[in-house]
């Protein structure tokens, strides 16, 4: 009998990991993402957009090499960037695999001096435990133009669902 994800996930001999997507995984990032995309949860996303974004990507894989888990950076600007993609493979949800991507995502974009970290989500209970506060996406006037290229059911769910975290108080722009 196979081992579970759960098992696998809880396994100390296991370690997770959160690596830096390359180009490989360009077409597994793009089917887990857009999995979500039918239901709203995730945007859906093109393999042009993941390959252009491809620095931004951090994944986590299975001991068998299966994509469990990713997230992405969205830059607008050098002090602008959002938390996007952020998809878990449906047999792996439940495991703390999303707080685990989204302190990597937090991490990555400490590291390249962004002041603060914003996302449009569902997944309130999570981004709140998360250390996000609620906000609204009229302080991101960037993102309501994309959304606005997208459709207007997207603005809707970005004024309902918009959660940010501030990283440093004296963070450099990049």
């Amino acid at each position: 009998m196979g081992t579970s994800v759960a098992e696998v996930v809880h396994a100390s001999a296991w370690p997770l990991r959160v690596q830096p997507a390359n180009s490989a995984d360009v077409a597994e990032i793009v089917a887990l993402n857009n999995l979500f995309a039918p239901d709203g949860l995730t945007l859906h996303r093109s393999e042009a957009f993941v390959v252009s974004h491809l620095q931004d990507y951090q994944l986590v894989r299975g001991p068998d090499g299966a994509l469990l888990g990713q997230v992405a950076l969205d830059e607008y600007s050098p002090s602008l960037v959002e938390l996007v993609s952020l998809a878990v493979a449906p047999e792996a949800q439940g495991h703390g695999l999303g707080q685990r991507l989204i302190t990597a995502a937090e991490r990555l974009a400490r590291v390249r001096g962004y002041p603060e970290l914003f996302a449009i989500s569902l997944a309130e209970p999570l981004f709140l435990r998360m250390g996000f506060l609620e906000s609204t996406i009229l302080r991101y006037p960037e993102k309501i133009a994309r959304y606005r290229a997208i459709s207007r059911s997207e603005l809707s769910i970005g004024r309902k669902f918009c959660f940010a975290k501030a990283l440093a108080s004296h963070a450099t722009a990049r």
